[in-house]
């Protein structure tokens, strides 16, 4: 059986502005090390499936670097990631116009494998899955099309797109975020006691045949598009998914769930070593606090710390945190370099200076902060923008590069 596997780039990633400023979605760092793309990756691999096409478009230069630097497989066994860039061609000289477009348009590539199913996967998502198992169960019941799916409750069903399924699994119906009222009724999952309703995890397997025939026409999208067509003409099953899974698409969840990864035992984690979470061996020397309170934090390899406390935070690779700085609540992405000696015509060395006071934000990576800054959302607008820095959903972010001058008040 012969299995391919696709990991769709992401569109413009407007949610995730300005953490999409100056790169692709799945290039986003997660977890003080890691990037968003690792995690689908690291699952093929687990999985046994080690051909991978990964379709890109917006900001996509961080991507490719990460992923050719990284996933390297040895001559010795077949294996690949192949990206595949936006390109014009005799047939068309537009932009992917949607997830469905993409696959559309680099259809031929996959074809050249012979492959007898496609898994279809999201750059953007925080999940630990074994496809092998989804494969498996596509083949016993015979499927043209299997969806995994999440069991949610009513609240947050409303945002997500639900399937209904009949006792054998079968998928019947589709609604696209119903809302909470009356429409979710008949939605209700029948193998569960308590209410709960099956949410689509935007993770595919198509039978190529299946799939080459619901891209004949020219629909953008899978969720919106070639997935209602196909529980109408084709078999569609689920495959259902009970454990972690995040989608990370707003600046208000890219923050919650980094945090969330500092719990004493977190609903996710990346210290799982039989399932472990792949990345770029950077061989960075080791973190160093000199003088700092650390409580319920992640603190990445290669930082230098010397502040006076961090809580509840995750500091990135590289990350230089000045003496008498408070972090708490925050996400600081470190840097790409170090820097030893200030370069011409900058006023303000890499990192975090000394004595300020950071909450509730997010520092993008290589921020030069000077001494006595003070970086808050509170009593400001929920949303709102300037120009050195964003606020979504009460979240402060501090783009890439951005230069905050000593004793500024954010």
């Amino acid at each position: 059986m012969k299995v391919v596997c696709v990991i769709l780039g992401g569109g413009a990633g407007t949610r995730l502005w300005p953490l999409t400023r100056d790169r692709a979605k799945p290039a986003v760092p997660i977890a003080g090390k890691y990037r968003l793309v690792d995690i689908p990756i690291s699952s093929c691999i687990r999985s046994g499936f080690r051909e991978m096409f990964l379709l890109t478009q917006f900001n996509s230069v961080s991507l490719h670097e990460h992923v050719q630097s990284t996933y390297k497989f040895d001559p010795f066994h077949s294996g690949y990631v192949r990206i595949l860039a936006a390109q014009q061609t005799p047939d068309s000289d537009a932009w992917y116009l949607g997830t469905a477009d993409a696959v559309r348009k680099t259809f031929t590539h996959f074809m050249d494998r012979h492959p007898d199913l496609i898994v279809i996967l999201s750059g953007d998502q925080l999940y630990r899955m074994n496809y092998a198992k989804m494969v498996e169960q596509h083949l016993q019941t015979g499927a043209e099309v299997t969806i995994a799916t999440k069991p949610v409750v009513r609240e947050e069903a409303g945002s997500l797109g639900i399937m209904r399924v009949d006792d054998s699994l079968r998928i019947t119906e589709f609604l696209e975020k119903p809302g909470t009222g009356a429409a979710l009724d008949p939605m209700r999952a029948p193998m569960y006691d308590d209410e709960r309703f099956l949410a689509s995890m935007g993770i595919y397997i198509f039978n190529t045949s299946a799939l080459a025939r619901l891209l004949e026409n020219d629909e953008s999208d899978f969720g919106k598009d070639i997935i209602p067509s196909a529980i109408q003409s084709s078999k569609v099953y689920s495959n259902i998914y009970e454990g972690y899974w995040r989608d990370i698409g707003t600046i208000r969840s890219f923050w919650e769930t980094n945090l969330s990864l500092t719990d004493p035992v977190p609903a996710f984690s990346f210290y799982e070593l039989d399932t472990m979470i792949y990345t770029h061996m950077r061989y960075l020397p080791p973190l160093k606090i000199n003088n700092c309170a650390v409580e319920q934090s992640l603190l990445s390899e290669g930082s230098i710390v010397s502040g006076e406390r961090i809580r509840h935070s995750v500091l990135g690779i590289r990350s230089v945190i000045g003496a008498g700085t408070v972090i708490e609540n925050s996400v600081v992405m470190g840097n790409d370099m170090y820097e030893f000696d200030l370069p011409a015509g900058q006023s303000h060395p890499l990192g975090i200076g000394r004595d300020c006071r950071i909450e509730n934000a997010i520092i993008d990576k290589n921020a030069r902060i000077g001494d006595g800054c003070v970086i808050s959302p509170e009593g400001k607008p929920d949303d709102m923008d300037s120009a050195t820095f964003t606020i979504r959903d009460g979240v402060l972010v501090v783009p890439k590069n951005t230069v905050i001058p000593a004793g500024t008040h954010l």
